[in-house]
């Protein structure tokens, strides 16, 4: 597994779905060369070219007509996902109502929105519009028994990138759960209700591909499980409510509907008002926000940046807000590195007539109700930037708190938001032990720690560490390696929460 997380910590979620698209419609091919899949290869590859540039050209229109941002990684997807839903086209005549559905879903994203914040999954949509106005509905013919293994491992990954368990799990129980229930009622044996659910029915690309698009997800885990559970039943297709049945995209739009009555209505246009070096490396970026909001210290946001060239990692970033919620404008703090990727190049160089877009707030590792319980923060580098929100929330809101935090860098130079940390020494009894990992470059006079924060550094600066709850913030693998490093000295799962946001350093 570590392989394959290193791998999915390296490239967006976007682009992740874009390329298991493109991969699923290829071994859509070479099955319907073997008559293994009910269509062609030239149908297939034909329905898909002509969906991606109607797609393409329909959104570049709406976006110019309600004067949006767009991003075209947006649009490969959903014209791919209806490649894999609708029936592909056999003659000419069969053209036009894919053409009106993938025009539908862009449609949807500019009109059938909020805020800027488009409220319906745009396949399922444009899908559910053709259905009820041109009598076509998808016939998702992706979920066949021979693609199922190959939709299954798509969707673990894409599950496993945006550790979307609780979704999942509520999902595919309640379908699954249902539908034995129903089958065996009606005379069917478990492993025939069993078979045909899983290997034979649109549930696997639903529940995975589709029901996940971070968007129209609701903000917390809680809410994702009662999202899945309720699509969940909603596409189980051998139920009926009030003697009416309800297709799988019907089912999620149903479930997109809850999703934004639960979830912040709004997007975020940005204006850069000033950026300075923070630390080595690392960048702070002051924004002007273009309408008031609230939010709680250390959630995360996506931001959107287009530009010219997006290399494999896309146009679209998940960054936790350094800022506070006691102050005026939103902060990030940014690390660059010299391969960096085209988003981070492009941030270095916008102005303040850049206009960014920032929404799906969301994210749970904050502070507990009572803040004034024993906590520990353990930061690795930038991953500093929740505890920054969280603890100058704390000293402007003056509340005295019982925390300690251990921050390790590799040098001194690359430690940042000292003044907040100091600051929140002085005034709310913060206590911050400061690491340096790098034992050949540490400066003369250095009166913090020398190496990682291990069982030896925790037992030696907080003593009383089985009775804290430990916050873990940083690159993956170091967050990892904390978790373990606590559970050995016997700190229990319940009392460690970690940061988790579905992007890229």
């Amino acid at each position: 597994m570590r392989q394959i997380d290193y791998v999915l910590d390296r490239i967006t979620m976007y682009r992740l779905v874009l390329y298991i698209l493109i991969a699923l419609i290829c071994i859509a091919c070479v099955f319907s060369y073997f008559s293994l899949v009910q269509s062609t290869p030239q149908n297939i590859i034909l329905s898909a070219i002509v969906l991606v540039g109607v797609g393409w050209i329909a959104n570049g229109i709406f976006a110019w007509t309600f004067d949006a941002p767009t991003n075209f990684e947006s649009v490969y997807i959903t014209a791919l996902i209806l490649t894999l839903i609708m029936t592909p086209a056999k003659s000419f005549s069969d053209f036009p109502p894919l053409c009106w559905a993938v025009i539908f879903a862009m449609l949807s994203k500019f009109v059938l929105s909020y805020n800027k914040k488009h409220i319906f999954n745009p396949a399922a949509v444009g899908v559910v519009v053709t259905g009820l106005f041109l009598n076509q509905s998808a016939s998702w013919w992706v979920g066949t028994a021979f693609m199922a293994p190959f939709v299954l491992l798509s969707g673990f990954l894409v599950i496993r990138k945006l550790q979307l368990y609780d979704l999942s799990w509520g999902f595919f129980m309640t379908v699954v759960l249902l539908s034995l229930i129903i089958g065996v009622t009606r005379g069917d044996s478990i492993a025939t209700s069993f078979l045909q659910v899983v290997l034979d029915s649109s549930m696997l690309f639903l529940g995975s591909i589709m029901i996940t698009e971070p968007l129209t997800l609701p903000p917390t885990k809680k809410l994702q499980m009662i999202y899945g559970v309720l699509v969940g039943v909603l596409s189980v297709p051998q139920l009926s409510i009030f003697n009416f049945s309800f297709s799988p995209e019907m089912a999620l739009c149903i479930g997109n509907i809850f999703s934004f009555s639960v979830s912040p209505k709004w997007k975020l246009v940005l204006l850069l008002k000033d950026k300075k070096r923070l630390a080595k490396d690392t960048v702070e970026f002051v924004f002007i926000p273009d309408k008031k909001f609230t939010y709680i210290p250390g959630q995360y946001m996506e931001w959107t940046l287009p530009h010219a060239h997006a290399d494999a990692r896309g146009n679209r970033r998940f960054f936790t807000l350094a800022s506070s919620p006691t102050e005026d404008n939103l902060l990030l703090g940014v690390r660059f590195f010299e391969d960096g990727s085209s988003y981070k190049k492009a941030l270095t160089q916008i102005t303040n007539q850049t206009p960014l877009v920032a929404g799906q707030l969301t994210g749970e590792f904050t502070l507990p109700k009572n803040p004034n319980g024993k906590l520990a923060f353990l930061a690795g580098g930038i991953g500093v930037t929740p505890f920054r929100s969280m603890i100058k929330y704390l000293t402007d809101s003056q509340i005295d708190c019982d925390i300690v935090m251990c921050y390790a860098n590799s040098v001194a130079d690359e430690i940042a938001y000292k003044d907040i940390f100091d600051e929140a020494e002085k005034k709310i009894g913060l206590k911050v032990v400061y690491a340096l990992t790098d034992k050949h470059r540490v400066p003369f006079g250095w009166d913090g720690e020398v190496g990682r924060v291990d069982e030896m550094l925790i037992r030696k600066v907080i003593p009383d560490f089985s009775t804290r709850l430990f916050y873990l913030s940083g690159p993956q693998s170091m967050v990892n390696n904390y978790e373990k490093m606590l559970k050995k000295i016997g700190v229990k799962q319940k009392m460690i929460k970690k940061d988790f946001f579905p992007g890229l350093i």
